[in-house]
């Protein structure tokens, strides 16, 4: 594994802090993405990405990362206030500076990831997919990175974790600690009618000598040539498991079996909470 996700807004700043500490060893052989777009500072929880606001955030994550650069360095939410061309813009100058490599968008739509690619070039775009969310592939994002050659990062490819099996509707969520805690497809009600999922990757895991965790990775790895996905890895036994999924080969007659069994059932519950949403950028 070589590429590590982060953000400033993860803690804040504590992820940040422990990814430049573990890595820094091995710098130069790993590639590290971190984000920008929350008004931190200010205290209000909401979203800035002025181009001042962004060179200042890039310095400070620099120092945490005890890095020189960011590989790629994404705007974590769109701001409705900041054209995305100034944010494009910014970031270019960053580039041009070496403090960045690559420019990157998340929860972005599919117009704005083609207002942002004129502007400087867009090397990845993150957004939720999986094998129970697959907006992605309605909204003309997928669409946009395949015709602009853009890599496509999934974040919650395991269904922030509901696809590994490992929760049911007894399963208590601390919502101290745990955000899933507010979300709809977490509720107690959503997690039981939502089981038919994790029990059509049981049973197709079963066949591979898989876990279901692994089947929905490899699952997601064989959509598009150009996905990239980061699932979160909370102790050496989830990584193993992950890592598992490399050796999971699906045939197109898998993958055709595997989707024509997940059109008839239905996903309920949206995928984050109402506040979260509204900082998802829609198609347009």
């Amino acid at each position: 594994m070589t590429f590590f996700d982060t953000a400033e807004v993860y803690g804040p700043y504590t992820s940040e802090v422990l990814v430049g500490e573990a890595l820094a060893p091995v710098r130069d052989s790993v590639r590290i993405a971190t984000k920008f777009g929350f008004d931190i500072e200010g205290g209000t929880g909401g979203l800035n990405s002025r181009p001042e606001h962004i060179k200042a955030v890039v310095d400070a994550s620099l120092t945490r990362l005890r890095t020189d650069r960011i590989d790629v360095l994404y705007q974590h939410r769109v701001d409705p206030e900041v054209p995305i061309e100034d944010v494009a813009g910014a970031v270019k100058e960053l580039i041009g500076q070496g403090k960045v490599l690559h420019f990157g968008l998340s929860e972005p739509s599919a117009t704005t990831i083609r207002r942002a690619h004129a502007v400087q070039s867009v090397s990845a775009v993150q957004t939720e997919y999986s094998f129970m969310e697959r907006d992605p592939e309605t909204n003309g994002v997928l669409q946009a990175c395949e015709e602009l050659g853009i890599g496509f990062v999934p974040w919650g490819p395991l269904g922030m974790g509901y696809l590994t099996g490992k929760i049911a509707a007894t399963t208590k969520l601390d919502p101290k600690l745990d955000l899933r805690s507010a979300f709809d497809r977490f509720s107690p009600d959503n997690i039981a009618a939502n089981m038919p999922i994790v029990d059509l990757l049981t049973r197709f895991a079963a066949t591979k000598n898989a876990t279901p965790a692994q089947v929905a990775l490899a699952w997601l790895l064989a959509q598009r040539p150009f996905i990239v996905s980061i699932p979160g890895s909370r102790n050496i036994g989830h990584l193993r498991e992950n890592l598992g999924a490399l050796d999971v080969q699906l045939t197109p007659a898998d993958l055709a079996a595997l989707d024509a069994d997940c059109s008839k059932l239905t996903v309920h519950g949206g995928r984050m909470n109402e506040m979260q949403m509204r900082a998802v950028e829609r198609a347009g």
